[in-house]
This record gives structure tokens, sequence and C-alpha cells, in this order.
């Protein structure tokens, strides 16, 4: 019994220590200035629009959510395709645009912690009823020992 609940902490210690150091690899490949599909803005905004896909840039505002009147009525061309924004500068033309991103960090960070807690509630009470049971089953067979000397002692 002990154990199995040392085997258990240690499980989740490492679990959580792979997925911190994931999460941060992931963010750091994320935040490269990668080239996604943008045939889409391509289309419908004009060249100065997509000053970032050639020139170096910086963040103005970080990913965020547009508002659902910008992705109703589509007015930013940049929240067309992911419905998440960024204001960038870029350096050479000195323009500030919107640019598509793909996710917002704290969002996906809330959700990534969501999903942690709702998996050590599973955890904890697996392993309760996983006890219990146990305990319910040794009770069993107590008594079915203690019904067998009784019988044979007659």
């Amino acid at each position: 019994m002990f154990i199995l609940i040392i085997s258990v902490v240690i499980f989740c210690r490492l679990t959580f220590i792979v997925l911190i150091f994931e999460s941060q690899w992931a963010f750091e490949a994320s935040s490269y200035n990668h080239l996604g599909n943008y045939s889409i803005l391509e289309k419908n905004a004009t060249g100065t629009d997509l000053c970032w896909l050639h020139e170096k840039y910086t963040v103005i505002e970080p990913c965020h959510l547009c508002s659902g009147f910008e992705i109703a009525s589509q007015s930013n061309k940049a929240c067309i395709p992911t419905h998440f924004k960024e204001s960038v500068k870029c350096l050479k033309s000195g323009r500030q645009v919107f640019k598509s991103c793909d996710r917002v960090h704290w969002i996906e960070e809330k959700k990534f912690w969501q999903f942690e807690a709702l998996m050590f509630v599973l955890c904890l009470t697996s392993s309760a009823c996983v006890i219990l049971r146990q305990k319910v089953l040794d009770q069993r067979h107590i008594r079915c020992l203690q019904r067998r000397l009784a019988n044979s002692v007659c």
C-alpha cells in the first residue's frame, strides 16, 4: 500500500516536470517568426499590411482574441484565419499592423492547468476507489477464513 502511494507520487512529480519542460520548449518554438498558411490574408490584405512577412518586427500588443464584431464583419483581416491577432510594428517601414497569431499563451496555460487539476482529482478518486475496494476484499477474505476455521474446529 505504502509502495503504491510512493510510486504514484513519484510518477505525478515526473509527469509534472516533463510537462513543464515540454510547455516551455513548445512556447519557445512557437515564439519564433514562423510563416504559416497565410493565403487567406494575402488575398484580402494589401502589401503594406503584410510587412511583417518580409521585415523584422516588434510586438506592440501580445496575441489576444479578436472581438465578435471584428470576426463577424471581417473588418480586421488578421482576424479571419485564427480569430486571434497581435499588433506588430514593422521596423523597416515603421508601419503598425495587425498580424494573425495561433494562440493566446495565457489561455493555453489556463486550459493546461484546468486539465492538470482534473487529472489530479481523477487520480485521487481512482486511488481512493482502489484502496476502498482492497479493504472490502481483505475483509471478505478474513471473514471467509474465519468461517473455514470455525467449521474445521467443530
